[in-house]
């Protein structure tokens, strides 16, 4: 009985891997040619794994984009000790530095964005970053760090589209390298309107806050080891 205890966990724990092998070669493919020109062949390729794996753990091309464009989220938030707004900060502060780094973070953003060519419209990434922000938001409101005025909904999909709107401003500008300035930037400008005082005085926000949670994750330099 151990033994065949043994073998199930052994044969669990080799598709766990086998699954997160052919997100982070997809993510890769998904990344450098986009979803028209990622071929399966090539994910299998960069995977290194067979054409029956792919289609044990992912029903076809189109299931395996939804599934590294609703990973973004896993990518940032287990990272995040904070709480409350500061945790929203620092969530956009990471992240600032993980799309230009992070390949399954940055196929995500991509495919999201170019979902007409492969026949999808699925909200689901947007609405997953607006109810984490608002998670966020609920919490700084029972810690009183948010005015009265401040509606937690409404300011969550507002910061969702602007982080969208300003990643794609910032990847034809620079190809995101000034991301961090830019997120910085956008706080600076909302956080006198939405947190009180005493929040106010304590949020931390900064390029080396962004660029100190990026390293404390073990991250490697943007660049190194992906596309530039």
């Amino acid at each position: 009985m151990a033994r065949a205890n043994t073998g199930r966990a052994l044969k669990q724990e080799r598709a766990i891997h086998t699954r997160e092998q052919l997100l982070k070669a997809a993510a890769e493919v998904f990344d450098e040619f986009g979803y028209a020109g990622a071929g399966i062949n090539k994910i299998l390729q960069r995977a290194g794994v067979t054409a029956g794996a792919l289609y044990f753990h992912f029903k076809d091309k189109q299931n395996l984009a939804q599934e590294v464009m609703n990973a973004q989220r896993s990518t940032i938030e287990p990272h995040v000790p904070t709480t409350g707004l500061q945790r929203l900060v620092d969530i956009t502060l990471i992240w600032s530095h993980s799309l230009q780094a992070d390949p399954l973070l940055r196929a995500g953003v991509r495919l999201t964005a170019e979902q007409a060519a492969s026949g999808l419209q699925d909200a689901t990434p947007y609405t997953a970053w607006a109810r984490s922000f608002q998670d966020c938001l609920d919490v700084a409101r029972a810690q009183g760090e948010l005015r009265e005025h401040v509606r937690s909904e409404e300011l969550a999909e507002f910061v969702v589209g602007a982080c969208t709107g300003m990643q794609e401003y910032a990847q034809v500008v620079s190809r995101r390298a000034d991301l961090p300035r830019r997120t910085v930037g956008m706080w600076r400008l909302l956080l006198p309107g939405i947190a009180t005082g005493p929040a106010l005085d304590r949020i931390e926000n900064s390029e080396e806050r962004a660029l100190s949670l990026w390293t404390s994750l073990g991250a490697p330099a943007e660049g190194e080891g992906t596309r530039p």
